[in-house]
């Protein structure tokens, strides 16, 4: 199945969620839910508190935990770890096992977030404005943020030509993705994360608006010349990345040499926004 994994947010505690497109469901991780509901700040303890309630309904025969699923998550430690997991009528059931004052505003919350996803696969816009929504809570600037859901609408359009082409989004991407990344910034995706001291964090939503527009360019370029030259091969893919990462690459050098610094740098998500509120301080 086709899945997206993303943190939603209720009453600003985060819940790792996955979207299953073939099924058209939610599905929820557990622990995050046990942790909201008993008001447990504590992973682990809200670890233990589901290891206990699993092995009581187990035990009564209760058929929610024998049916639910494990899937890959984003663990606290920063790595994809299998996790419990129960899509919202399994959850709804495992709600009623555990007291809590919170019970039917998750509920509610829940019942939202469904209801949400299946309006915005009817309607792409509103795919677009819960993006908007997401990256303003997090802090990025207005600016940022519509360069950032252009990169996205860009980068959809290169993929697309790449898959049209018959290339796989594995392996193949990733390689082609990189050599634009080389091209145009002199670093692959490994080594601009580590520039940037980020482990699983999406690169892109890292990048200054002057990265995102390059990368930008690069892509666009990338796809432009592909659709003009309509190559064959896998060789001849890598060469067109090439060519359209160079056209940023000279963009990159004249701006620098105009601004007299650097265009690719350490600064992330975390200290661009360090950066705004120290700047909002000082005026």
């Amino acid at each position: 199945m086709t899945q997206q994994n993303k943190i939603q947010l209720f009453e600003e505690r985060k819940v790792r969620t996955l979207w299953d497109d073939e099924h058209e469901k939610w599905y929820f991780s557990i622990i995050d839910v046990i942790g909201i509901l008993t008001d447990q700040q504590d992973y682990q303890a809200s670890r233990n508190y589901w290891k206990v309630l699993k092995f009581r309904l187990s035990k009564e025969g209760n058929q929610t935990v024998t049916n639910c699923n494990q899937l890959k998550m984003q663990a606290p430690d920063g790595k994809m770890r299998m996790t419990d997991v129960a899509d919202t009528e399994q959850l709804f059931r495992l709600i009623q096992s555990i007291p809590s004052p919170k019970a039917e505003p998750f509920k509610q919350w829940m019942s939202q977030v469904a209801s949400e996803r299946l309006d915005q696969m009817q309607d792409p816009e509103l795919s677009i404005e819960q993006a908007m929504t997401d990256y303003r809570r997090l802090g990025y600037s207005e600016n940022w943020i519509n360069q950032r859901i252009k990169s996205i609408e860009i980068r959809k359009e290169l993929t697309d030509e790449w898959k049209r082409h018959g290339l796989g989004d594995g392996v193949q991407f990733a390689t082609l993705t990189d050599i634009i990344y080389k091209t145009w910034s002199d670093h692959t995706a490994k080594e601009y994360k580590r520039l940037k001291n980020l482990k699983k964090e999406n690169l892109r939503d890292n990048m200054t608006n002057q990265e995102l527009v390059l990368n930008m360019l690069a892509e666009l370029s990338t796809k432009g010349i592909s659709s003009a030259t309509n190559p064959k091969t896998m060789k001849q893919h890598k060469d067109v990345a090439r060519q359209g990462g160079e056209v940023a690459r000279n963009a990159r050098l004249e701006l620098e040499q105009k601004m007299g610094q650097k265009v690719v740098t350490p600064l992330n998500a975390k200290s661009i926004q360090k950066s705004l509120e120290d700047k909002n301080e000082s005026e």
